[in-house]
């Protein structure tokens, strides 16, 4: 299928991709029906989708399934008046039912919005509001059915709500019943342009309310290099990605990229996060490929791995925040696999990445995907020199590139704020080696301005990370009436080392940072906590650190 779309599939080093790498879009490119039927027809019988849970369901579909239930879900959804451009929430957690519905929305020219169990009421009113949803579907527990019967009396767009179960509630449609029933699909004449909506997020910011992300129809074209070359998937490959689907990143590894290469995607449902079933899932079902935020794999060293098969396992990618170093000398230890790093937002796909031909250097996001046009300034508009350091922006002189999105939706201003004179600030800031890796720095508003000095909270982070004992730290700035800021590392530390929580360790960390990197950086307020806020897609809340109003991940 990949060939389908690109000139040249095998790269041997970062020039020959630089030069090579050549992405053909279709006119009227629509993923469910270009990719995923096209599947059905020449290869009906290739696993697609390995679905299990935490009560022990496993199911698998193969893309001749896939057409099956995404043509029902399609008919379904059009027999309660879902047509082009129509908005519909999926609240959906890990559930095989929102891959049938986000197929079933593209193949009817509708947009779908996906969206995190973790919404109140009012978040869910606001989103209403916002976008006009006509439809919600969404898990029947009471967890996630309570606040959208709450929100509805708000809600006046939305004409129908569908369970997919456990619980139907008076008031949802029963998913199942729905799509048993449904006619027979037939393809519309016409479903989209290219530039047509199709995947709308939204994604919080450090303040104010979340921000409306718009992709178009060529967006999942964008993930071909995000799958098939920074994964490293092939049709072999069993892949998973450890993401909620009201996450970015579900798209991102688990759904566009990882498909157009072919690959039999792994999904599991569970409602706790265990780093010990995680690792028995890839022992049982012989996973072949992990990609997961850092959150996950600094656990995953903090078990003992040699009570796990993990020989399937062949290539490991790493994504969401920066990567400590000391995490990928562990995990290289325990696996001997290399964690290879990769940066991007909700608004693009891979930006930056380690790619399969690269030697990782610990800590270093990589080096620009050649689909995007990356450069780094400074506060001027200057493209900074090697080891300085500049925001990280996408240059679009000559157009919009594929993956980067459409706009924030229904908010001109605000594109116009992070999206003007043919650059794209992405609000990263980042510096570059001689060798052209670059290296994460921290958000814009992240960085910490103490007596003069621009300090990054990653490379404390790292420092602090060295020290024995500590799982993770989170580098925050605190008011300081004569230095302006002062660095706070807030730690949580292991099992074992929990009762040694006070001054006396508090002072053996700031040492052992002084050591590490340069003494300024040492963190002056050390705070001993259980666990780190963090979002559903596993970033730390660094503003809810702070005391900071915040807008729903």
């Amino acid at each position: 299928m990949i060939e389908r779309f690109l000139s040249q599939t095998q790269f041997k080093s970062q020039q020959d991709f630089k030069e090579h790498l050549h992405i053909q879009v279709p006119h009227n490119f629509n993923f469910a029906y270009d990719v995923m039927d096209e599947w059905a027809r020449i290869a009906p019988d290739r696993n697609a989708l390995l679905w299990t849970n935490d009560a022990g369901e496993c199911r698998q579909f193969t893309f001749g399934d896939l057409k099956e239930y995404t043509d029902r879900t399609a008919s379904y959804f059009r027999s309660l008046g879902i047509g082009k451009d129509d908005k519909v929430m999926l609240i959906l957690k890990r559930r095989y039912e929102f891959w049938f519905s986000i197929l079933a929305l593209h193949k009817l020219g509708a947009v779908c919005i996906p969206a995190t169990h973790l919404l109140t009421d009012q978040d869910i009113v606001y989103r209403c509001h916002r976008a006009s949803i006509k439809v919600i579907v969404c898990v029947g527990e009471e967890s996630v059915t309570d606040h959208v019967l709450k929100a509805m009396p708000n809600c006046p767009t939305v004409t129908h709500l569908i369970s997919v179960g456990p619980l139907q509630p008076e008031g949802f449609l029963d998913f199942q019943t729905g799509i048993s029933a449904a006619a027979p699909f037939e393809r519309p004449a016409f479903v989209n342009a290219n530039e047509d909506s199709s995947l709308l997020y939204f994604t919080s910011g450090t303040s104010g309310e979340p921000k409306m992300v718009m992709h178009d129809y060529t967006y999942p074209l964008g993930h071909i290099v995000t799958g098939a070359i920074w994964h490293n998937l092939h049709e072999g490959s069993l892949h998973l990605t450890i993401a909620d689907t009201g996450w970015g990143k579900a798209v991102w590894g688990k759904l566009y990229g990882q498909w157009i290469a072919g690959a039999n995607i792994f999904v599991y449902d569970h409602k706790k996060f265990t780093p010990a079933d995680i690792l028995h899932m890839i022992e049982r079902h012989r996973v072949t490929s992990l990609c997961a935020p850092p959150t996950v794999f600094r656990f995953l060293i903090h078990e003992d791995l040699s009570k796990y098969d993990l020989s399937s396992l062949e290539y490991c990618t790493i994504a969401g925040e920066a990567l400590n170093p000391s995490v990928y000398h562990e995990f290289k230890k325990l696996t001997g696999l290399r964690l290879m790093e990769g940066f991007g937002q909700t608004e693009t796909t891979l930006t930056i990445g380690t790619f399969p031909w690269m030697t990782p250097k610990p800590g270093s996001m990589g080096v620009p995907n050649p689909q995007y046009d990356v450069d780094l300034i400074d506060e001027n508009g200057r493209s900074v020199e090697a080891g300085e350091q500049g925001q990280v922006v996408v240059r679009t002189d000559h157009g919009k590139p594929l993956g980067l999105f459409k706009e924030y939706y229904l908010d001109p201003e605000l594109t116009r704020e992070a999206w003007h004179d043919n650059i794209y600030y992405t609000g990263d800031i980042a510096w570059r080696d001689e060798d052209g890796y670059f290296w994460y720095v921290g958000r814009a508003d992240d960085v910490i301005k103490s007596s003069g000095y621009r300090i990054g909270p990653f490379e404390v982070e790292s420092a602090v990370m060295t020290y024995p004992g500590v799982v993770e730290c989170a580098i925050t700035g605190v008011p300081d009436p004569i230095r302006g800021q002062v660095v706070k590392a807030t730690i949580v530390l292991s099992k074992a080392c929990k009762d040694q929580a006070g001054d006396e360790l508090a002072r053996k960390i700031q040492d052992h940072v002084k050591q590490v990197t340069a003494p300024y950086k040492y963190p002056r307020v050390i705070e001993f906590v259980d666990e780190l806020p963090k979002t559903i897609s596993g970033k730390i809340r660094r503003v809810a650190i702070r005391g900071e109003k915040e807008a729903t991940d």
